[in-house]
């Protein structure tokens, strides 16, 4: 059949399974958004109040589903407001295709209205990208996108359709796309065995878990893996709910504000195997002194990250899932009760404590926790808000804690929710969010209520930029600059005025009924919770410091105590 550019963009969507589109239009791409208007039953847009709001939606859509998350944009500013957005999927691995459009082929290069060169600024943050100057290749550009996004290691696709090439006309033949399955060629015997003997050899094995193992879907087979090997497990900021939070094995986070018993473990473990995990430096702190009496064994699908932060003594290159399931049946039941023990006495020793007192951080992750049972999707913007998440709130299942942990990105959070909670219908959907970095994505509340999307906003108000001050309390003398928020700025007046349920909570008693009001409004809600400016994320490992040497309050009241 004879089409426009357009109509083939649409028709490959369907292609692909697609059913849900963020974006915002404009000039360029006007002819796709005009070929949406006869297909809206088929492919549902979501029109964000800006087009970073779109990026996010589309990430937390595809974090929350393992499916390609798209969004679209127009030239010029349009497609470099999605830049934020493609580098948080590109630092996390998660696979988006972005459909850009420019200006006319014959205008490229004359500094014509609203040109960039959007495939130039995003070359280092997307996996691939394509510039269409010819609709006869366009489809196959499109399916060839959709693949890469979602093979292998994933990542953000982008392509930039030139405008005349959405209006002219070619053959379009459909093409149903081929299965996806992991490249197994990877996996070599002998890595594998090698793994097995570090494994049989050791008598304090660790194991270390990271976003990978998400992304492969991997929680069965890294469970029989764990409890065969019998040995604690930790996991990163991106691992979350690969590897159950409430299992007897399970440590709790690793790195800059991990737990104790966690960083103590892989400070003395004489094994750590590392499954899906880059070792970010918030994980590995002083590297020369990470893990130092330990052989590391690591599992990536990606052979560029092995022997790149951290230097091991073996290593299997494939998906975790894939490689697991290899190495699973190659091993015996083992027993590393001693080890195993041991860190439990840590765990008792180092316990995760907070300030009863008031309303606070922590206290808020607890009680989601308890009003939810554990069963909500978490996402959250960048900060101490971000860790109180990770720490007090226990994941059990993959895909339930959404979060920009490679980029950092202040006002992710809003948007991935409310991606993740179309993608996920029957989920409760809560987003945590700092008072900082609401300012930067509350335009977004404007998107839920136009939709009605029952997302639930947690501000986590503590009038500052929580985790710059304090690093500024902790190592600048208190010298406070440009992290004060103390304004006239009202959340929930802002929440009401732009179509949301606003509730303020002050006090801890009022936390549940609130969270319950909210979860069954059936409405975006904003839950302003006023803590204290002072609360702080503990441990802690300072910059440059080796995890071992993580600190909490009780440590610095002791060195205060010794002065």
């Amino acid at each position: 059949m004879i089409l426009t550019g357009a109509e083939i963009v649409i028709e490959c969507l369907k292609e692909q399974g697609v059913d849900t589109v963020f974006g915002y239009p404009g000039g360029t791409i006007l002819n796709i958004y005009d070929a949406l208007y006869k297909h809206q039953d088929e492919i549902h847009h979501y029109l964000t109040s800006h087009e970073q709001g779109a990026a996010h939606a589309a990430d937390g859509y595809a974090r929350a589903t393992g499916k390609v998350g798209v969004c679209f944009s127009t030239s010029g500013p349009g497609a470099t407001n999605l830049v934020t957005g493609i580098a948080t999927a590109y630092m996390d691995s998660v696979p988006v295709v972005a459909i850009t459009c420019n200006v006319g082929t014959s205008l490229l290069g004359k500094d014509s209205f609203q040109e960039v060169d959007i495939a130039g600024i995003t070359m280092p943050i997307t996996k691939y990208n394509f510039i269409v100057k010819d609709v006869e290749n366009l489809a196959g550009i499109i399916r060839r996108a959709f693949r890469i996004a979602k093979t292998g290691r994933p990542g953000p696709v982008l392509i930039d359709i030139t405008k005349d090439v959405t209006a002219n006309e070619t053959e379009y033949t459909p093409k149903k796309p081929a299965e996806v399955v992991p490249d197994n060629s990877t996996i070599k015997e002998e890595d594998l065995e090698r793994a097995v003997q570090m494994i049989k050899e050791s008598e304090k094995p660790m194991i270390f878990v990271g976003g990978g193992a998400t992304i492969s879907g991997a929680s069965k087979e890294l469970k029989e893996f764990a409890e065969k090997v019998h040995a604690p497990v930790c996991d990163s900021l991106m691992g979350k709910g690969a590897f159950c939070g409430e299992h007897p094995l399970y440590m709790g986070m690793l790195g800059m504000h991990g737990t104790k018993y966690a960083d103590y473990g892989v400070a003395r473990c004489d094994l750590l195997i590392a499954v899906g995990t880059r070792f970010s430096d918030r994980v590995s702190g002083d590297v020369s002194r990470f893990a130092q009496h330990a052989k590391v064994l690591q599992i990536d699908i990606d052979p560029a990250e092995i022997n790149k932060n951290v230097m091991t003594a073996a290593s299997v290159i494939g998906d975790v899932k894939e490689v697991l399931k290899k190495l699973n049946p190659k091993l015996e039941q083992m027993d590393h009760g001693n080890w195993v023990a041991y860190l439990e006495r840590l765990k008792e020793k180092y316990p995760m404590k907070y300030n009863k007192e008031g309303l606070t951080g922590p206290y808020i992750m607890e009680e989601i926790y308890k009003v939810t049972k554990g069963d909500a999707i978490i996402c959250t913007e960048v900060g101490q808000h971000q860790m109180w998440a990770a720490q007090y709130y226990k994941y059990s299942n993959s895909r339930t804690f959404l979060t920009s942990g490679g980029l950092g990105t202040m006002g992710y959070g809003l948007g991935a929710a409310m991606g993740a909670k179309l993608a996920k219908p029957d989920k409760t959907v809560i987003n945590i969010a700092g008072d900082g970095c609401l300012r930067m994505n509350m335009n977004e509340l404007a998107t839920a209520s136009r939709y009605n999307i029952p997302v639930i906003e947690v501000v986590i108000n503590n009038h500052v930029l929580g985790m710059v001050r304090q690093w500024q309390t902790l190592f600048y003398a208190e010298r406070y600059s440009a992290t004060m928020l103390n304004d006239k700025v009202d959340f929930v007046k802002v929440a009401e005025g732009l179509g949301c349920k606003g509730i303020r909570v002050t006090k801890k008693e009022d936390l549940e009924a609130a969270l319950k009001e909210a979860i069954a409004y059936g409405g975006p809600v904003l839950l302003d919770c006023q803590i204290d400016s002072d609360e702080k994320v503990f441990p802690m490992v300072a910059p440059g410091a080796a995890i071992e040497d993580a600190f909490d309050q009780d440590d610095l009241d002791e060195t205060a105590d010794k002065q």
